[in-house]
Parts: C-alpha cells; structure tokens; sequence
C-alpha cells in the first residue's frame, strides 16, 4: 500500500446514492452534463435526466461529482445492496493532481492503479485468479472474458494499439451466488480511453465484442443516472431473457486515462441493486 498522503481538497462527507429508481420514461430530455459528458452524448446517444422522489416524500435528490474523499459503503440491507467497507480515495504523490484537475491535460490517474480498485463486500470470497503477480494482471486473463477467439485477437490489437500500460483486476463470489470481476486498464492518455468505449467497444446497442456465456445483450435501460459521474464516460449492459445458466451484467468505464470494466453474472438472474451499487462506487474510486 502506498503511504498516506494527506490530499490537497478537504476532506467532506460524501451523499449517499439516492434510492434506485425506476427506468426513465421515454422520451425524457436531454441531460447537459461537463464536456466528457457532451462528448459521450454527441458521439453515442441522449442520456435521460431521471427525477429521484424519497420514500415517504417528495423530496427530489441529485448526486453531483465527488470530491477526492471518504466514499460510504451504501450498503441498504432492504434492496439487495451489499455491505461494503468505508472506502478511502487512494492517495496521491505529493504535488500531483487528481485526474480531473484543469491542471492535468492527459487525464492521468497518479495514484496506484491497483489502490483504485473496489474491494469485496464483507462476506465475499475472493477470486484469486484475477490477484495477478504483485497485483499486475496478464492481458491473456483479461481477454478471456470475451467469447469469441477473433475478439479476443481483435481486442488485444486494439487495447495494445491504444497504449495499454497495465492491467489492475480483483474480483469476488457473494454470499448470493454473484461473481464479480472488475478489470482496471491504464493507458498513456484520457483521449485514447475516450476513443475505446465511444469509438470501439461500447455503442449504445450491445458491447462490440460478447462476453462469455452471453446471448442478446442490450443497454440496461434502468440504470439510474444517480449512480454515474459527469467525468466518467459510462456505458451498461445487461443480458436480455432468455439467458442460459446465468445472466450477465455489463459495464464499461472511462475516467481519464483508466478504462474499467465490470462484469456480475450469476445463475437464475443478476440483480439489479447489488450491480448498481458496484457500478456506483467503482466510478467514485476513479474520480
């Protein structure tokens, strides 16, 4: 672990996500967001803006961009959601800027990028295949995610093509059944991840290249805007019934310079909440 290093924003509480939200209705306006945002939506689709209402009231909630600081767990044993640890932003060398900073054009993570990773919720068993040597993942175990053997060949040109540099992966089975990977890839600038999901690997429709054990795979229609970033490019996936043994969920990330990928499935159906909430907290470590 890298030494603690105070970093330079104060430390304030972070909100807690909103409760999960039913899907947006059709045809709802066009949401503005910063420039990564409008970028995303010129280049691939119109996001929805989705009104959050809390339970018993008509209070309506907004999440806005976090700052480089404690992160809740946002466990809520009621809607599926798992008990995950109070999370810390990995720390920065000193004097370096966060990834989002006006200061650094190349959108480059300083921090660690195996201290960016989302830990396991309590009760997990962790997959130790994905620990890598001293944290660092083969490209090999990466691609063989992915079904096909032409897409596997097609992606490791592309990724290799952009400047992959390293690959940070830790994954996990719940308590319920789901397994979790989640595949953090560094490259040498924001513009080449931006490229990749909005240009290569993620159109609105279905991923570009399927992975394993999926059949139809569209884009997940009630993933609530609350649970992304306005810096983060976010594209998200899930298998269409009929599935076979399992279903599948899908989402790609860009935050800078890192592309993330985050892959549930599990047998008889992958829930909703416990995918949301991973989705949501991996994209704060990035921030």
């Amino acid at each position: 672990m890298t030494e603690q290093i105070t970093p330079s924003a104060p430390v304030t509480p972070v909100p807690a996500l909103p409760p999960l939200p039913d899907a947006p209705p059709p045809g709802a306006p066009t949401s503005s967001g910063r420039d990564r945002r409008a970028l995303r939506a010129v280049l691939r689709w119109t996001a929805a803006v989705v009104v959050f209402a809390a339970v018993g009231s008509a209070t309506a909630y907004g999440v806005t961009r976090m700052d480089r600081t404690d992160v809740p767990g946002l466990a809520t044993a009621s809607d599926g959601r798992w008990s995950y640890p109070t999370l810390t932003a990995a720390p920065l060398p000193s004097g370096s800027p966060g990834p989002f900073d006006e200061k650094n054009a190349a959108g480059a993570h300083y921090a660690d990028l195996r201290d960016l990773l989302l830990p396991a919720p309590e009760g997990a068993t962790a997959d130790r295949g994905l620990h890598g040597d001293d944290g660092w993942l083969r490209t090999e175990t990466f691609l063989a995610e992915y079904r096909e053997e032409a897409d596997r060949d097609a992606l490791r040109l592309q990724i290799v093509d952009a400047g992959l540099r390293h690959i940070a992966a830790r994954g996990w089975t719940a308590a319920d059944g789901t397994h979790t990977r989640i595949y953090l890839l560094q490259f040498g600038t924001a513009a080449a991840v931006d490229d990749l999901i909005t240009m290569q690997l993620a159109p609105y429709d279905s991923p570009a290249y399927a992975v394993r054990g999926t059949e139809t795979v569209g884009p997940d229609e009630e993933f609530p805007e609350a649970a992304e970033s306005d810096d983060v490019l976010t594209s998200v996936y899930t298998e269409a019934e009929p599935y076979g043994d399992e279903q599948v969920r899908e989402a790609y990330l860009g935050a800078g310079d890192v592309l993330a990928v985050v892959l549930q499935s599990r047998a008889g159906g992958a829930e909703e909440a416990p995918f949301q909430q991973t989705v949501a907290l991996q994209t704060r470590l990035l921030l």
